[in-house]
């Protein structure tokens, strides 16, 4: 494990791009810091699979709506790295109103030997060059540079919640409390809105989105979540605005266990498609759930995250922890799921063995290449020896943003201002 202190502010997005060698975070701040993995080397055999310090740059800055007397906050809500094309990086970075993408360059050669000016910048008189010299590249210290290219502006009326890129490349989509709208990338004035769920007296509105996603293999198809608990596939073949979704998925709720939290702890806080696209996992406040396209009637996996929490739902409900926006990951193989809990917890499930287990991100048991303890919650009786009691729990510790390497048992963990790396033991 490794643990990396970032700037003060508080992370607020975890990304790993797709070969896995470079992972960036945004934070309240406005910035993003871009880490870039190691190469082993002969000389220090265990330094593959460290991240350092790659980039970091001014994403946005905090801005005001004049018309509406509405400050925007510099805060990064999502960040999507582009497939890569060339030597520069590409991501999509988006606060609440916002979208930008950035190009990630970097050079380590420098031109040297020109024939009309010297070394030190000062134009020669053309009357006293004799011969005619050939620039050579020498190396240099690496510079990284990032910078703009585009900037998609005025397409949300309310907070932006999700941006998610295409399987074509071409387009990605971006979603807000009440609308999905899908942009072409190349093209910054104009996006077609594809999913407006407003009514038409604001007095009826009932739910909002929480999430959307488009597929891994389909670029017609995408997903979106809403605050009620469900989910809707959409097609966008079938119609322009894709207001009728070709699949439902709800789960119906068991009158039993009803009370009145069920509502608040039923909305979906993250979607998410699995690698194979075949199936897509969704986190409430209390679960995680993995749902079969094929079919909508129920999940055909629930793991359960802090079920502990569930007596506990009236204090949370006044600390508005009841709230937070919990996401939630795949592993490359789509074969196990990582979400965040409280107490700097985090919650690990082998979809195969149907084994789970609690870690925690923290300084005390992060000493680089120590080995992580599972950690347990005692829920009343008798507490264990190594057991924590609900009640001791840290509700201002938590971690909401976690991200899984593509190809490897790497993982990225936010909690509050430090982000975490573990990987599985190297013998």
């Amino acid at each position: 494990s490794s643990d990396i202190e970032v700037l003060p502010d508080i992370i607020s997005t975890v990304e790993f791009n797709y070969s896995g060698e470079l992972l960036a975070t945004g934070d309240k701040g406005g910035r993003v810091v871009i880490f870039q993995r190691e190469q082993e080397s002969k000389n220090r055999p265990h330094s593959r699979g460290e991240y350092n310090v790659y980039s970091t740059f001014q994403s946005h800055e905090p801005e005001f709506d004049y018309l509406k007397s509405l400050e925007i906050e510099e805060k990064i809500n999502k960040i999507r790295w582009l497939p890569q094309q060339n030597a520069a990086h590409s991501l999509l970075s988006t606060n609440d109103k916002t979208i930008k993408l950035w190009k990630i360059s970097q050079r380590d050669k420098r031109a040297e030997g020109y024939n009309l000016k010297d070394e030190d910048g000062r134009l020669r008189d053309p009357f006293r060059i004799t011969s005619l010299r050939v620039p050579v590249l020498l190396p240099m210290d690496r510079m990284v540079e990032a910078s703009p290219r585009r900037i998609f502006a005025n397409a949300h009326t309310y907070h932006i919640n999700s941006i998610s890129v295409n399987s074509d490349h071409e387009t990605y989509l971006s979603a807000d409390d009440l609308r999905v709208n899908l942009w072409h990338l190349e093209i910054t004035d104009r996006s077609f809105n594809i999913v407006d769920i407003k009514p038409a007296n604001m007095e009826e509105l009932t739910e909002v989105i929480t999430a959307a996603e488009c597929h891994p293999h389909q670029c017609n198809v995408f997903v979106y979540s809403s605050s009620k608990g469900t989910i809707r596939l959409c097609d966008m073949r079938a119609a322009a605005l894709c207001d009728r979704q070709s699949k439902f998925f709800e789960e119906p709720e068991d009158p039993s266990s009803r009370s009145f939290f069920s509502e608040i702890i039923s909305s979906i806080s993250d979607v998410k498609f699995s690698h194979s696209g075949r199936y897509m996992m969704t986190r409430d406040y209390l679960s995680v759930k993995v749902w079969d396209l094929n079919m909508e009637n129920r999940p055909v996996e629930t793991y359960q995250v802090h079920e502990y929490l569930r007596s506990k739902l009236c204090s949370l409900y006044e600390n508005d922890c009841i709230f937070d926006k919990f996401e939630c990951c795949w592993n490359g193989a789509d074969s196990a799921i990582m979400t965040g809990s409280y107490n700097n917890f985090f919650r690990m499930f082998d979809r195969n063995t149907r084994r789970d287990i609690t870690l925690e991100a923290s300084r005390e048991n992060s000493k680089p290449r120590a080995i992580l303890k599972a950690r347990k919650v005692s829920t009343g009786g008798k507490r264990k020896k190594d057991e924590i009691s609900v009640d001791s729990l840290d509700f201002n510790k938590k971690i909401l943003h976690t991200a899984w390497h593509p190809k490897e048992n790497v993982i990225a963990v936010a909690a509050t201002n430090n982000l975490y790396i573990f990987q599985d033991k190297i013998n």
